[in-house]
């Protein structure tokens, strides 16, 4: 006489439970659950033939493996971060007193040093004329000096730190811009650059930063290094 044999209720609601609440990545800890659950409910007239259980096993090594193997890569990977941050803060540490140049256009100034900002930009090709227009820090015109560098490459001017009026302005971040215009009045794309000397080193979680005569620069925005 035949046998008819059923599942348990319980393992069904079992995994209609966890079907219930799907997982986008399995590991090797689910695998195994899943083979242990197999195992636990098959059917004893048909059960699991040996092939496709050494198949099972097989594969559960794999994901085992593969899953060892990423962690460790992961492991490599932050020792490695780790290791170059430190390198970099170590070199960062050497540029103090040097002086170089950096990409950009905002500059502080100090009132009470007798010094002028150095800034400049560069041009891909001569102008015809450049004009220079200096801020502040809340987008106020304070300077407009004209006839400066006009020859491709780079090009330096000075400001005095006086606006309009021949006023002294005060101590603050400021900024400047380039408009620049070939022979035939079309606009010519300048790259603005400062200059100053390193005063200090921060390190932070987003990376480091030069003190340049009072102004925080990216360690990716140095352009240059000269000796100081």
């Amino acid at each position: 006489m035949p046998t008819s044999v059923q599942s348990p209720a319980v393992g069904t609601s079992s995994l209609q439970s966890q079907s219930s609440q799907p997982k986008s990545i399995l590991g090797k800890d689910d695998f195994l659950k899943l083979l242990t659950m197999q195992m636990r409910y098959q059917d004893p007239m048909n059960p699991v033939k040996g092939t496709e259980f050494a198949a099972q096993l097989a594969q559960f090594s794999s994901v085992e493996q593969l899953s060892n193997i990423n962690t460790n890569i992961l492991q490599s990977i932050d020792a490695n971060y780790l290791m170059s941050q430190s390198i970099n803060n170590a070199l960062a540490a050497t540029f103090v007193g040097k002086d170089v140049r950096a990409a950009g256009n905002k500059f502080q100034f100090n009132n009470a040093v007798d010094a002028t900002p150095r800034l400049g930009y560069s041009l891909p090709a001569a102008a015809d004329s450049v004009v220079v227009k200096i801020y502040d820090d809340s987008g106020n015109l304070i300077k407009t000096i004209s006839n400066t560098g006009k020859n491709k490459g780079d090009n330096s001017f000075t400001w005095d730190g006086t606006n309009e009026q021949g006023q002294r302005v005060s101590s603050g971040k400021y900024e400047f811009s380039i408009e620049a215009k070939d022979s035939a009045g079309a606009s010519i794309a300048a790259t603005s650059f400062i200059a100053g000397t390193v005063t200090g080193v921060k390190f932070r979680a987003d990376g480091t930063v030069f003190v340049i005569d009072g102004m925080e620069v990216k360690l990716s925005e140095i352009l240059e290094i000269m000796q100081g």
